[in-house]
């Protein structure tokens, strides 16, 4: 145990400084569980500095991404009301190391989820769905790492915006989503890509969230990336809209 917390100190550390450091994977055979154990003592690191849990965020949320990392179920991490940002407002670039943002569908919990549940279950516990952004970072060197390491890194969860929320009882299972830069699209997609429909991606998130008591009422779940992420830089105005449900923006400041 006293290696992990060194390495969640280590890791906690590279994400409050915005400094790179080696993979854990280079000098220790970290598996997927004790790569959790280190991201829970990484993020009570910050509950002791204040912060408060406000939900979870889901990755390798496509079929594509699985097979390329050889796994057959997503991760998933948390997320902290200092993770939020203002939607159209701005992000400090140099708070990050590597930043890179994706367009998401965010689900807003009405009441608590957990364990084994169907969609339908899923879909009666959420209050509401909004378009969202996810800023991901790797805190690693040259953005290169294992498995275990994206998740002991909070599976590279480092901040999110949310759009206008919107009623459920729609059909959000193939919606047109576009995440574009200075008014240019530079990613187009659709909320199919996310395990085939988004409501898979909360019914995974009650699964892998039961451990911690599972997902609460007022917490948000952002649902995976929709499309490749996109490189940040100074001076760029994001936007990302979801076909009938809205847009979320950002600027990218110094």
């Amino acid at each position: 145990m006293s290696s992990l917390v060194q390495f969640a100190e280590i890791v906690d550390e590279a994400a409050r400084t915005a400094q790179a450091i080696p993979q854990f994977t280079e000098s220790a055979p970290l598996g997927v569980e004790e790569a959790y154990a280190i991201q829970a003592l990484s993020i009570e690191r910050r509950f002791a500095r204040g912060e408060k849990l406000a939900g979870v965020k889901m990755g390798l949320t496509s079929r594509a991404k699985m097979a390329q990392v050889g796994v057959d179920e997503v991760i998933w991490g948390r997320l902290t009301d200092a993770m939020r940002l203002e939607e159209g407002g701005s992000l400090s670039k140099k708070r990050y190391v590597h930043p890179r943002i994706e367009p998401e569908l965010a689900f807003l919990m009405k009441r608590d989820l957990s364990g084994e549940v169907s969609p339908a279950e899923a879909l009666s516990a959420v209050e509401a769905i909004a378009p969202a952004m996810e800023i991901i970072d790797s805190r690693y060197r040259d953005f290169k790492f294992a498995l275990p390491d994206v998740i002991a890194d909070n599976s590279s969860s480092s901040g999110f915006v949310v759009g206008n929320w919107n009623k459920p009882d729609q059909d959000f299972s193939n919606l047109g989503i576009a995440l574009e830069v200075d008014g240019r699209a530079v990613q187009i997609g659709s909320t199919a890509a996310i395990l085939g429909h988004p409501i898979r991606s909360l019914v995974a998130a009650a699964r892998a969230a039961a451990p911690i008591g599972g997902l609460k009422a007022g917490w948000i779940v952002l649902a995976g990336g929709a499309t490749a992420a996109h490189a940040l830089s100074v001076g760029q105005h994001i936007r990302t809209t979801i076909q009938k449900l809205g847009s979320v923006s950002i600027r990218v400041a110094e």
